[in-house]
């Protein structure tokens, strides 16, 4: 278990520190019931969402402390708003959880993260207050834009409201929402969640930008000033945009002369306190029903309510289940992870080769690199939350003679695919990218699953795709990238690494396209790509105590992949199962037919085994999504006995061809 001093919250009471008896939240059905509580009642309902959350983020696992920030924020919007008609949209939909309570869900909330259970981001299968299934930052703003546009064009009076947070406002695509934002004639309300943080502290000129309101000398007499002169200003219409834009403009130039929001047609109001509960309704109030786009910029506190979380706001972002006692978090430790042993191979080679040089997408703590750049400062990169823009610095630095590794998470490369066509693979550049959480991720669910990257990335021309079967792997296949003149990714889970496949032995070196024959076997061949290959071993363990001898084959490679070795799978005339992690269609499965057509090679006793092609694999135990996939052991192993069953009387159509395999003994 990992240990963290700290505080905790109270059990939600008065001023004088008695227990309330009777609790608001469990009264709170939906936003309706939120509004019939007077202001005095706001404060203690938001201690006990934060309670709430504090509780059941514990034992579920979960995003923790980017909804301990938001939580006045968020009553303030439901209670100013009616959006069961107006529009609410959540960027980085992690920091929903307190909208998730105030909508109807706090009876089912213990299931958050678990099968059948809600979902820890809007969910549009859970309740009409949720737009969009999100997960991806910087979305919120083009979106809103099409939404109020679509509105105006359907004579709908309805408002339109984004949250941007977690530092999502420095996404590419987020800028260019607000280009398109500020030309709107109508309402659109955009809130600037600003914590000063994204998964980990935010990066770049813009952080710096938004910084420098924070820490002003005026903050507080720009905030007085406001709450001064709102009780003053009609709430509707265009007298409260011209009264808000006098206070405005009398302050503007003590803090900035060039303010940038303003110049893309935004008027920007704040920055205000983002756990005011009362002063927020109080401006939403009068910002509501502006003819023009407004940025309402908010500061709070990443992990308010939980010293502990504001203290490591990084490490609380979405910890592992943790228990509280007293000044004591504990939170709970699995074996080691992919991730780490990622992380630990790259310092080692670093460590040899001074061109090496770490880059990722504000996920330092999530890739594992915070310990490179512990050890390495200056060969580290945060690029912030903008992939494409990391990718094309990884190409940058490529061209200069460096060797770039960056490590994104597979579902976040999606979104610099053309950087990667582009400026890494068109150019011939050895960029190399780990691709950490490929595959399925657990409690994060749809949003987050890496279920497309063999497909998206086997296309490129002369791109290298390899997966380690094991920890150890991971340095080899690294120890090879390095010597390539091409692109290359490097595929691994979100889970601990298994045992070791070799037993005490070294794994063999990776050689570019060959596989590795774990097992033999008369009966079948398992042809297993990346970390499928420990569930195979033990699916032929359970196969070989009922008689049946399976082969089973380390496939490394998705792309080159070797022919040899699935032409010699192919000619034995006995079934062939390929597991992977991944989408059954366009991933290593595909790659494997591909080359029996190519070959002349029968198929029909080809069964693959990877994600679904048409459905999205919910929210729950990664276990049990690799179960409901049959990519564990006992899916595997049904797979082989079905296989076996429908099987009799097929007769290989050729003879077996040589053999590219290594072989490995035992």
């Amino acid at each position: 278990m990992m240990t963290i001093e700290g505080s905790h919250g109270s059990e939600p009471g008065n001023a004088n520190g008695t227990i309330r008896m009777t609790k608001l939240l469990p009264t709170i059905k939906s936003p309706a019931d939120l509004r019939k509580l007077d202001h005095g009642q706001l404060p203690l309902l938001a201690e006990e969402i934060r309670s709430r959350i504090i509780d059941v983020v514990g034992k579920n696992g979960g995003h923790l402390a980017s909804n301990l920030g938001v939580v006045e924020l968020t009553m303030a919007l439901h209670y100013v708003f009616d959006f069961k008609y107006d529009r609410l949209l959540w960027d980085v939909g992690h920091q929903a959880y307190v909208h998730k309570l105030l909508t109807g869900r706090n009876e089912r909330f213990d299931t958050l993260r678990k099968a059948g259970g809600i979902s820890g981001f809007p969910n549009i299968d859970e309740s009409e207050y949720d737009l969009f299934n999100v997960g991806h930052a910087g979305t919120a703003i083009p979106t809103a834009v099409g939404m109020a546009r679509g509105a105006s064009l359907m004579n709908e009076t309805r408002r339109v409201v984004a949250v941007v947070g977690d530092a999502s406002i420095f996404n590419g695509v987020a800028f260019e929402g607000l280009n398109q934002a500020g030309v709107l004639r109508r309402q659109l309300l955009i809130v600037l969640n600003d914590n000063s943080m994204g998964i980990a502290p935010t990066q770049g000129g813009m952080a710096e930008y938004l910084a420098k309101f924070r820490v002003s000398p005026v903050y507080e007499e720009l905030k007085r000033g406001v709450k001064r002169y709102l009780p003053q200003v009609p709430l509707i219409g265009k007298a409260a945009f011209g009264a808000l834009d006098h206070v405005k403009e009398a302050l503007k130039a003590t803090i900035s002369p060039h303010q940038i929001f303003e110049q893309l047609g935004f008027v920007y109001v704040g920055p205000s306190d983002g756990h005011d509960v009362h002063h927020l309704i109080e401006l939403m109030e009068a910002l509501k029903d502006a003819d023009h786009p407004i940025l309402l910029h908010v500061h709070t506190q990443k992990g308010k309510g939980a010293e502990w979380a504001t203290a490591e706001p990084t490490k609380f972002h979405s910890p592992k289940p943790f228990k509280v006692e007293g000044c004591r978090v504990e939170i709970q430790s699995g074996g080691r992870s992919y991730t780490a042993a990622f992380a630990d191979a790259l310092i080692r080679v670093a460590m040899e080769d001074k061109r090496v040089f770490a880059l990722t997408a504000a996920m330092p703590d999530g890739t594992g690199l915070n310990k490179f750049q512990q050890v390495f400062p200056d060969r580290f990169l945060d690029g912030g939350i903008a992939e494409s823009a990391t990718v094309d610095i990884a190409a940058g630095m490529c061209k200069a003679g460096m060797r770039p590794v960056a490590a994104i998470y597979s579902t976040f490369l999606q979104r610099a695919f053309d950087q990667i066509f582009q400026e890494v693979t068109l150019q011939g550049l050895p960029v190399i990218f780990g691709l950490d959480r490929a595959g399925m991720v657990g409690g994060d669910g749809p949003v987050h699953h890496g279920f497309m990257d063999i497909a998206y990335l086997r296309a490129l021309p002369r791109m290298v795709l390899m997966a380690p079967g094991d920890g150890e792997e991971i340095e080899c296949a690294l120890r090879l990238a390095l010597t390539l003149d091409t692109a290359c990714a490097i595929r691994y889970p979100r889970d601990s690494v298994p045992d070791s496949l070799y037993g005490k032995i070294a794994p063999p070196a990776f050689e570019l396209g060959r596989s590795v024959l774990l097992r033999e076997g008369a009966d079948a061949t398992i042809l297993a790509y990346g970390a499928p290959c420990r569930a195979a071993l033990d699916a032929a363990a359970a196969l070989s105590a009922e008689g049946i001898e399976t082969r089973v084959v380390n496939a490394r490679f998705a792309k080159p992949i070797d022919r040899e070795m699935v032409a010699e799978a192919l000619s034995r005339g006995t079934p062939v199962i390929t597991v992977e992690d991944h989408s059954v269609l366009g991933g290593f499965g595909s790659a494997v037919l591909e080359v029996a057509q190519e070959l002349g090679l029968p198929t029909t006793q080809v069964i693959l085994r990877g994600m679904p092609a048409d459905d999205f694999v919910p929210h729950g135990p990664r276990a049990s999504q690799l179960a409901q996939c049959g990519i564990d052991a006992a899916g595997i192993a049904s797979a082989v006995r079905e296989a076996l069953d429908g099987a009799a009387g097929i007769v290989a159509g050729s003879a077996v061809l040589g053999t590219g395999i290594t072989k490995i003994a035992g």
